[in-house]
């Protein structure tokens, strides 16, 4: 009979060191994997990395024989503190030496063979990243295509070109050159997305003019602030009346800016609001003057008639909101210019929607989805025409850029393969592989734009920085009266130049070493295998709705990539019926939607039991808040349903 070895995950951990490190990630930006592509609720890396050594090493408690007083026990659990302590800081990422050390020790307690790490619920990819990073076989399963494509581009990919020289014809000169992980793929993306970009601006460009400045001189355009508008219910009045959050602009100090409106009555013509822009503390916006949209409504600029939400509703379905331009955002001398409208700029977004835009539509009700209610039946509602002509324009140049990419590939001594199609999905290992994989890269900073370049995207004016807040940054799509359009050629946030250089800079540090394996699987029916240990970031019950959310995401991925990856991207939208989420919307309520949410946990759980090596603890990560009131007091529902489907599962607590 084995003789169960205690791991350190069981007896204590430097908590401390972890948490500052988890909460010190979340401010790291450049290279971290968060910026390849969004995903929601996604596990500290530093976290995960922490969690996975301990779960594989013994704790020394375990080896009496070595350790036999507590004292000498409690020396040896700081010399493993002291690595765990190391390996969380953000700055060691790639430190060989520090890897090494940490995977000597995981081999030890494994006698050589540690078991491959599985996440059936991979999400983000946090795990399963930070299994490869320790030298582990990784692998990544999800329903969802968007996370699949995500762990892919994590673990999959990168390994398949580790040490691999661009191929992009002016960095020729360069293939001698010293490219280690996958930093010559790095380098092919920033290059063939930079093609991508410069080709773009030759398509559609004259739709993005600079701006007249003050002085008469010109500058690129940052953003346009826009505001809906309705017209106003009162008959006397009928004004279009713009439906505004805030009038600010910037709140630097010494740089306040914001707009102001005013009622315009020309002679014989129609009453209109007219912006301009102001700076003057005494005149600046209060909380009671600031914006004319409430939680409970509207007041009209020009009567003062209270306007309520269901009023505004109604028009939104009847299809009579309008949009206005208020402002115009342009670089100045290291600060922010803002400028009224003007006639050029309201003509340049004057474009005709492109027909070949995403016509798929949005669920009626889900979880996180708020602009249904305002008539936006259809993910291409969410943005304007002009939007919608760059994003299809960039998603297809993601095609264009592929073909070239295996021309060059195939130029620089890659496998051709049988055709041009033997690629990722095939199992191809030559060019056509290489040009998939650089494709997805593309993809990805082509469907991160979305993120800032839909109707949802605002302007942040804190007296920190004055840039676009993009759409996700609460887990819903909810309704924005006001709104930013980033101009995405322009020397700030929301250009594909900035999403290009995100990605660029995570797969630089990727560590690109054991090869990973990534399956597009339900949770309750994901195959496991021997020797294969699970380490998970399962759904916070009804906290967020993946799928349905994801879509926005989805139906740009599928226009760039659904005719490289069609096994991957072959669904008009992601698959729900299976997702693990207690969604009312979907399930017919709430109770049945527990119900679905706790049968199919316990029914991972009990697979996961039958695969688990004997020798090894699982790890659960469940960061949950809800607290919820019952006749007993406070109850829980999502810890309540994890620790009973496990409990179902023939788990038990020890």
């Amino acid at each position: 009979m084995t003789t169960y070895k205690r791991k350190l995950i069981e007896v204590a951990l430097p908590l401390e060191a972890i948490n500052r490190e988890s909460a010190r990630e979340k401010s790291i930006r450049h290279g971290h994997p968060s910026t390849l592509h969004l995903w929601w609720a996604r596990r500290p890396l530093a976290a995960c990395r922490a969690v996975l050594f301990a779960q594989l090493v013994d704790d020394p408690s375990a080896h009496p024989d070595e350790f036999p007083t507590e004292s000498a026990q409690a020396v040896e659990r700081q010399r493993l503190f002291s690595i765990i302590e190391r390996l969380v800081v953000w700055e060691n990422l790639n430190d060989e030496s520090l890897i090494a050390e940490a995977q000597s020790e995981i081999y030890k307690s494994c006698d050589g063979d540690p078991p491959a790490i599985l996440d059936p619920f991979a999400g983000g990819g946090s795990i399963p990243l930070e299994a490869q990073r320790l030298g582990l076989h990784a692998r990544a399963s999800d329903l969802n295509p968007v996370s699949v494509l995500i762990n892919k581009a994590l673990i999959e990919v990168p390994p398949l070109w580790s040490g691999l020289a661009p191929v992009f014809p002016e960095s020729a000169d360069e293939r001698m050159g010293s490219w280690i992980r996958a930093t010559g793929l790095a380098e092919d993306v920033r290059r063939y997305g930079k093609w991508m970009r410069d080709q773009a601006e030759q398509r559609i460009g004259q739709n993005y003019p600079d701006a007249t400045l003050s002085d008469g001189t010109r500058a690129p355009v940052i953003a346009w602030i826009w505001a809906r508008t309705v017209t106003c219910p009162n008959p006397a009045c009928s004004i279009t009346l713009p439906l505004v959050r805030s009038w600010w602009l910037g709140k630097k100090k010494g740089k306040e800016a914001y707009i102001v409106p005013s009622l315009v009555a020309p002679a014989g013509g129609r009453r209109r609001i007219e912006f301009t822009i102001g700076h003057s503390l005494s005149n600046a916006p209060t909380r009671d003057s600031d914006g004319t949209v409430t939680r409970n409504g509207a007041i009209c600029l020009a009567c003062d008639t209270a306007v309520p939400l269901a009023y505004v509703r109604s028009e939104g379905k009847a299809g009579r909101l309008g949009t206005q331009l208020m402002a115009t955002v342009a670089e100045g001398d290291r600060r922010r210019e803002y400028l009224p409208p003007s006639e050029e700029q309201e003509e340049a977004a004057a474009v005709p929607a492109p027909t070949e835009a995403p016509d798929t539509e949005l669920p009626e009700a889900a979880l996180g989805f708020r602009v249904q209610g305002y008539g936006m039946a259809h993910h291409a509602d969410l943005f304007t025409a002009r939007q919608l002509t760059a994003m299809v324009t960039f998603a297809d140049l993601v095609s264009e850029a592929r073909a070239m990419v295996y021309r060059d590939g195939v130029t620089c001594g890659l496998t051709p393969g049988d055709s041009v199609n033997d690629g990722l999905e095939s199992g191809g290992r030559g060019a056509a592989a290489y040009a998939d994989s650089v494709a997805i890269y593309l993809a990805f900073a082509v469907s991160r734009l979305a993120d800032y370049a839909c109707t949802i995207t605002t302007w942040a004016s804190n007296p920190q920085m004055e840039i676009l807040r993009n759409v996700f940054s609460r887990q819903a799509i909810s309704m924005t009266w006001d709104f930013a359009e980033g101009s995405v050629f322009g020397p700030s946030s929301g250009t594909l130049d900035v999403m290009l250089q995100a990605v660029a800079r995570t797969l630089d540090r990727l560590p690109a070493s054991v090869p990973g394996l990534v399956t597009q699987e339900a949770a309750q029916r994901v195959s496991i295998g021997q020797n294969v240990l699970v380490s998970t970031d399962p759904p916070y019950y009804d906290n967020v709705g993946y799928a349905d959310l994801s879509d926005f995401f989805y139906v740009w991925l599928r226009r760039s990539l659904g005719h490289i990856l069609p096994e991957t991207l072959g669904t008009i939208l992601t698959p729900k019926t299976d997702e693990l989420v207690a969604d009312p919307f979907r399930h017919g309520g709430a109770e049945q939607a527990g119900r679905f949410f706790e049968e199919g946990f316990a029914d991972v759980f009990a697979r996961i039991r039958d695969h688990t090596p004997l020798g090894f603890p699982i790890t659960v990560f469940y960061a949950f808040k809800q607290a919820e009131s019952d006749e007993d007091g406070t109850a829980s529902t999502g810890w309540q349903t994890l620790l009973e489907g496990m409990l179902r599962g023939g788990w038990e607590v020890t």
